[in-house]
């Protein structure tokens, strides 16, 4: 399978006594859909899910599989942690509507890169649904080669990578020019997105798309679609944004700029998290207006 576009990250948006605001995530969910996302992920890092409970978690993917299943669109679930026999477990009770398992690189523990290609082929093995692999190295403490990747993308059952490694290193470059061809990657840091659809990343997983859907859907429909310099001029013009969205810890800003639109209830994040600092949050909904107001319609249907 496939996975091409945009998937937004859904945060979960609490209550101001921090209980979790179903109603509010699930019109979540329809408008990224509504605004040009090919899918969400459910139970993401922008997600907070170390800190929901087993019974939050359940009714966050059902809301997120009923949006999906009600617009035709992709569910991917995030799963895993650095034990590969309870990260087995968790498939075993991957929610049979999505698309896909979001598997995390184990992490914390630092296995040698070959513990991690066979963590991943027995997760592979023992899933359902196709797996995608999350390379995120700054949060797990484990890099890994082109030589590796590589091994990955070829276990069966693998569909491919969410790539988040905080830049375009030499492993990276190598991997993309060698990748097969039924190997998705989908760019998963808001800054680099641009520079990694173009050595051939087929959409990305992005956090920033909770605040302005439109305008990162846009940009990988431009990126695969053309013109190229239209692309580019969208990424310049989303710089400062992506920016402003991760100047505190994922996903406070994004919270403090959905609560302060009205998009959900409160800007609550669960501890070890704090909320984000005022000064964070009106750069954030500066930037955020900026996109907005470059995107709204104008008289003759072009946009400004």
């Amino acid at each position: 399978m496939a996975f091409t576009g945009l998937f937004v990250p859904l945060v979960t948006p609490f209550t101001a006594a921090g209980d979790l605001a179903a109603d509010s995530l699930e019109a979540l969910a329809y408008a990224v859909l509504d605004e040009g996302a090919a899918g969400i992920v459910a139970l993401g890092t922008t997600a907070e899910p170390a800190t929901l409970t087993a019974a939050e978690r359940r009714t966050i993917v059902d809301i997120c599989a009923g949006a999906c299943a009600a617009r035709g669109a992709h569910l991917i679930v995030g799963v895993g942690s650095n034990s590969t026999a309870a990260s087995v477990d968790t498939l075993a009770d991957v929610d049979p509507r999505a698309s896909a398992a979001l598997a995390v690189v184990p992490y914390y523990t630092r296995p040698s890169e070959d513990g991690v290609v066979e963590h991943f082929r027995r997760l592979a093995a023992a899933s359902s649904v196709p797996l995608i692999v999350y390379n995120v190295p700054y949060r797990t403490g484990r890099s890994l080669s082109a030589t590796t990747l590589g091994r990955l993308a070829r276990i069966p059952n693998v569909a491919g990578f969410k790539h988040s490694v905080g830049g375009i290193d030499d492993a990276t470059v190598e991997f993309m020019s060698t990748m097969p061809a039924d190997c998705s990657v989908l760019a998963g840091d808001d800054l680099y997105t641009a520079p990694l659809l173009a050595l051939g990343a087929t959409g990305a997983i992005l956090a920033s798309a909770n605040v302005a859907t439109r305008a990162y859907a846009d940009l990988i429909a431009t990126w695969s679609d053309g013109p190229t310099e239209e692309a580019r001029t969208l990424h310049n013009r989303l710089v400062p944004l992506s920016r402003a969205l991760f100047a505190e810890p994922n996903p406070t800003v994004i919270k403090a700029v959905l609560s302060a639109q009205g998009r959900i209830p409160s800007p609550h994040v669960r501890l070890p998290l704090l909320p984000a600092s005022r000064e964070a949050t009106t750069i954030a909904l500066a930037a955020a207006e900026s996109i907005s107001f470059q995107e709204a319609p104008v008289p003759g249907g072009s946009v400004v």
